[in-house]
């Protein structure tokens, strides 16, 4: 039986995301007149090492000569150092935990500062080579021990030599002097590490490319943190998406990619050739001919509240999970509401744009309280009873009408029917969602029904209202005005132009879907979206999904988790336990969630089998789609 490997790891820019010398030379240049031009001397020294163009030894030295280094320094950067692990190592701790007797550090940098990473990842002092400083009697370096090796040219191999490792070793760094390692014939592979680094000398000479530890412990067959690499598992985030949720996703190693604005379906099927998570907004639709085309598409983030934009049956049908963010702009579309109701009732828009022109019409007539008026809630969701709370301490009375059961926050009460709404109102603001049914919701015939002289907003979906009926209703003077965020045909993007039977009427307020589009609101559906698709890919997590079953799961330990995506029909679990037993897995734990049409199953198993045996999970009658995590 062949011995399993041990991995010998470069600590700069490999387990930690810093080259040390420049970390060290910034703490001891603080205040130095000229320390722009040492820095740069010393990154020049560093890059032409690691790349192989001069010898290590002698540009260590060279380093260590330009600095007025301290013990001081060196025990500051020690300090937090665990700050500055690289990303994919901190995921992974738990191998280098758990395997940490075969893991070996070999560095020409300072034992001070990597023993503190080595101790985090459970690796034993005796398994740390790395150069020691020297300190005069003040405390300021004066150099290395030049009797190690590894401060010298070629040293790392002379360590690694010295060992008398007998299993098969693998090399893993980011700079020439690994490269040299399996030239010298001390490792058997060697991996350009490129998380941090990429030097295309050392990626040339290097058996392999890793651009994080999960494609390196995936490659060798050690699995790590995650089943498949998420830096192999491919994002792509369309019109704008915050950053802050492609800093949360590359965080977490996965590889993203992002376009300004939305895609037609024809550009969108080429476009997703090979992704497996998609983001977009409001205006790219999804299409079911899309999702057919998409050949690895796991996951659809919707980074707003609707989801009519995707074909949600289509999605399901191929065992595709869509997530939104259902809550994170509530405040921010409240918020539009309320001053958006008061600028119409005081007629602000108009009086604006005619002081711009250069007119003086300083009078009252027309212009209302807010204190005492009725506002009128179609649809009292989050947005709706947020609404209701804010208008009722404004002074408003407040009824709503809602499909749904829904409890009545402070005074506000429910309607007997939309026709009683209308008519009772002095405003009525829409907050319903964007199912078909709700197309013209507000049509002539219910625009008839208002109170003469009541107000309109719609921010909730454009086909709700039938914008020709409302700017008659407007011209004849039978609504005192209205504001709409939201509309039946809007531009793909902002260099579109836009054109509404609503432009040029008096006290209209028009905004550009802008209802969500606050700093703090586009940053929190980010992240929230985000932190959905990444429990769906860490741990099958459909928490808050909005077209598979929700199951919430706790993150796997101590076994594997199969995820099986089916169509709800007779016998699947049955024939997917039989299968699991005829491969003689053991059951950790099981469970099962169905809606009308599609099961989920989470099935967590033992981790002593043969992969090969999960193959016959796929074809389990009705199976859309299967994953294996961890």
């Amino acid at each position: 039986m062949t011995a399993r490997p041990v991995f010998v790891f470069d600590f700069d820019s490999t387990l930690v995301r810093i080259e040390t010398l420049e970390a060290l030379a910034d703490l001891a240049l603080a205040g130095v007149a000229d320390a722009p031009a040492v820095r740069d001397q010393i990154g020049r020294l560093t890059d032409a090492a690691m790349a192989g163009d001069i010898d290590f030894g002698a540009a260590l030295r060279s380093r260590l000569a330009l600095l007025p280094l301290t013990r001081a320094h060196v025990d500051a950067l020690a300090d937090r150092i665990l700050d500055e692990g690289t990303p994919s190592v901190r995921r992974n701790r738990q191998w280098f935990l758990d395997n940490a007797d075969r893991v070996v550090i070999v560095s020409g940098g300072f034992r001070e500062i990597i023993a503190p990473i080595a101790e985090r990842l459970g690796v034993a002092a005796e398994r740390v080579l790395c150069n020691d400083l020297r300190y005069d009697a003040e405390g300021r370096v004066t150099g290395v021990d030049e009797a190690n090796p590894l401060s010298q040219a070629g040293g790392k191999a002379v360590a690694i030599r010295a060992l008398n490792l007998t299993a098969p070793v693998i090399m893993v760094g980011d700079g020439w002097t690994d490269a040299e390692v399996k030239q010298a014939g001390a490792a058997d592979r060697f991996y350009a590490f490129t998380e941090i680094a990429r030097r295309a000398p050392v990626m040339a000479a290097a058996d392999a490319v890793a651009a994080s530890m999960d494609e390196l412990l995936h490659a060798e067959g050690e699995r790590g943190r995650f089943s498949y690499p998420p830096s192999r598992i491919r994002i792509l985030l369309l019109e704008n998406v915050h950053p802050a949720a492609v800093e949360r996703l590359e965080d977490a190693g996965y590889t993203v990619e992002t376009e300004a604005g939305a895609l037609d379906e024809a550009a969108l099927i080429e476009r997703l050739k090979g992704v497996h998570v998609l983001g977009v907004r409001s205006k790219t639709q999804v299409t079911a001919r899309a999702l057919a085309s998409a050949d690895r598409l796991l996951a659809v983030g919707a980074f707003c509240i609707g989801v009519n934009q995707i074909d949600l049956a289509a999605a399901a049908a191929r065992g595709v999970a869509v997530f939104n963010a259902p809550y994170s702009n509530t405040r921010s579309v409240v918020e539009l509401a309320v001053g958006l109701t008061i600028a119409l009732m005081r007629d602000v828009a108009d009086k604006s744009a005619a002081m711009h022109g250069g007119v003086w019409n300083k009078s009252a007539a027309g212009s209302r309280e807010l204190r005492g008026k009725t506002l009128g809630l179609v649809g009292y969701g989050a947005i709706g009873s947020q609404l209701s709370v804010l208008a009722e301490g404004l002074g408003m009375r407040v009824v709503f009408h809602d499909l749904t059961e829904r409890l009545a926050l402070g005074n506000a009460r429910r309607a007997r029917s939309l026709n009683a709404l209308l008519a009772e109102s002095d405003v009525v603001s829409l907050h319903v969602d964007g199912r078909g049914e709700n197309t013209a919701l507000i049509g002539a015939a219910q625009l008839a029904m208002m109170k003469p002289g009541a107000l309109l907003l719609n921010l909730s979906r454009g086909h709700v209202v039938d914008v020709d009926a409302l700017a008659a209703a407007i011209d004849a003077g039978r609504l005192g005005g209205a504001a709409v965020d939201v509309f039946p045909e809007e531009p793909r993007t902002n260099a579109d132009p836009f054109d509404s039977p609503l432009r040029g009427r008096r006290n209209v307020i028009l905004t550009p879907h802008i209802g969500g589009s606050t700093e703090e609101a586009q940053e929190a559906i980010a992240e929230f979206a985000a932190d959905r698709l990444l429990a769906y890919l860490n741990r099958g997590d459909t928490t808050f999904c909005v077209n598979l079953p929700n199951v919430q799961l706790a993150e796997v330990t101590g076994g594997h988790r199969i995820l099986h995506i089916h169509r709800n029909q007779p016998g699947v679990l049955a024939e997917l336990n039989q299968t699991l037993s005829a491969a003689g897995l053991n059951i950790l734990g099981q469970h099962l969630k169905t809606d009308e049409r599609t099961g989920y199953v989470i099935t967590d198993v033992d981790r002593d089998y043969d992969p090969q045996a999960l193959t016959a999970l796929k074809t389990v009658a009705g199976t859309l789609r299967f994953r294996l995590l961890h």
